[in-house]
């Protein structure tokens, strides 16, 4: 094996070989491949910028980058990037090559017009970001509501990882059907005031992509028609429980009672056991109950090397993070 390796962009020639490596790396299946498609080619903010790893005449790791917009309450937009797949083939790894690509990134994602990073690494990875200047912002806070007479029995099961493929549900409809109607989803979005902080830039757009794949089972309920609002949710197993992942919820300007309707329509899913949102809007009241250190750790690096905004200025729900 040569110890010569190098790095550069990827194109669009190279993405076989990037899959190739996440299932020799990671034992990716054809649907994982497609999920990789649809989320770092279909994104409305665009398409994920990716580096490479090649040795021995071969691309042996990779690096991508989830492309984010956030919107603040006068208007100004952050451009971000978050960082998500990676993978180094067997033999490769223990050579640097993850650290290598994502520090090699930095440069050129200033160049882009990245104002910053961030992501949401696992106990495992977390060390290494450190290591590479990200910093902890917090961890973002998960509330949870009771849904079952069950509850306090599987709640003690959940306190792992949630599984990626949702569960059927028959309540509302299909996400790709609910915002099909763009011109009805812009008209919502328009009486939807912007929130104060790091919020994400929502555009018609986004929810179409963001929700619209079929395969990730997202539903939508409304309490009359799309103008009245409506909440974006998913059933998922977490250990022996099943909960609903309440990952949007969109009131004409932020009625708090037209929000907890919108979340009560979602707990018509009697199936789930609880329901489970980021509480970091003010709407989380109504039976929901903080959940210490559940929530996903949130860890920001800036380009321009200022202090990353503080835990109290992210504004984000559970479709922000969950799967991305």
């Amino acid at each position: 094996m040569g110890d010569e390796v190098s790095t550069r962009r990827a194109t669009h020639a190279d993405l076989p070989a990037v899959i190739d490596v996440a299932r020799a790396a990671l034992g990716w299946s054809d649907s994982d491949a497609a999920f990789l498609r649809w989320k770092h080619l279909g994104n409305p903010y665009g398409e994920s910028p990716m580096w490479l790893a090649e040795a021995d005449g071969r691309i042996v790791g990779f690096r991508a980058f989830l492309r984010w917009r956030f919107r603040r309450a006068d208007g100004t937009t952050v451009r971000a990037v978050r960082a998500v797949d990676t993978a180094t083939v067997p033999e490769h790894q223990g050579r640097g090559i993850f650290t290598r690509l994502t520090l090699g990134a930095l440069d050129e994602l200033r160049e882009d017009g990245v104002d910053l990073v961030f992501n949401t690494p696992n106990t495992n990875s977390l060390p290494g970001y450190l290591k590479m200047g990200w910093q902890e912002v917090g961890r973002l806070p998960v509330v949870v509501r009771p849904n079952r007479l069950r509850f306090p029995v599987t709640v003690l099961t959940a306190r792992r990882a949630a599984g990626r493929d949702a569960l059927p549900s028959p309540v509302g409809e299909p996400a790709e059907v609910a915002f099909a109607d763009r011109d009805a989803l812009e008209s919502l979005l328009a009486t939807v005031p912007l929130r104060y902080g790091l919020a994400t830039d929502r555009t018609p757009e986004l929810y179409a992509w963001r929700y619209g794949n079929p395969r990730l089972g997202y539903r939508v309920v409304h309490t009359g028609s799309m103008a009245d609002g409506c909440a974006v949710f998913r059933l998922r197993r977490r250990g022996r429980a099943v909960e609903a992942v309440v990952c949007d919820v969109l009131a004409p300007r932020a009625d708090v009672l037209r929000s907890r309707e919108l979340v009560a329509a979602v707990a018509c899913e009697r199936g789930a056991d609880y329901l489970i949102r980021l509480g970091c809007d003010g709407v989380a009241a109504g039976g929901f109950a903080a959940v210490p250190r559940m929530g996903p750790l949130l860890t920001c690096r800036t380009l321009d090397g200022t202090p990353p905004p503080l835990e109290s200025d992210w504004r984000l729900s559970m479709g922000d993070v969950e799967l991305l």
